[in-house]
């Protein structure tokens, strides 16, 4: 029951972190949009489009890794290999993004991505993979054992 609600709270935490990035990218967006400064001699719409399409993308990365641990917390099954890869490079996001946000914005933002950081690597290792049935060598015609 702990996993389960643990996965339900990591989803719903994605999902605000994934509506919060995309706030601040459109945001950023919009600001670049209206100072029509470069930087570097790159062309302002440029700027502007790139942070728009980078909202978008945060925004479906992040969902994608909320289905997931939903799926996989509804279903109470492991992870499959596509799923685990996603959720483990979200794990190495949450990581870098807890580094810069020491430096960048606070100790407040840092634990967040921290808390981040334990829910989804509890989600990798809440469930175990259903053990396979064992190998049995096929039973004997005639009651003798069979040559390999």
């Amino acid at each position: 029951m702990v996993r389960r609600t643990a996965a339900i709270v990591a989803a719903i935490l994605l999902v605000v972190e994934a509506v919060g990035l995309m706030i601040v990218n459109v945001a950023l967006g919009k600001i670049a949009d209206a100072q029509s400064m470069s930087l570097a001699g790159m062309d302002p719409d440029v700027m502007a489009t790139s942070s728009f399409v980078l909202a978008g993308v945060v925004l479906l990365y992040l969902g994608a890794c909320a289905v997931v641990i939903l799926v996989s917390a509804i279903r109470r099954r492991p992870h499959g290999r596509i799923a685990r890869v996603l959720l483990i490079s979200a794990v190495i996001l949450h990581v870098l993004l807890g580094a810069l946000a020491v430096g960048l914005i606070g100790w407040a933002a840092f634990a967040f991505m921290m808390v981040m950081f334990g829910l989804l690597m509890f989600s990798l290792m809440g469930y175990e993979p259903k053990p396979e049935p064992e190998d049995t060598p096929p039973t004997p015609v005639n009651g003798e054992p069979q040559a390999a």
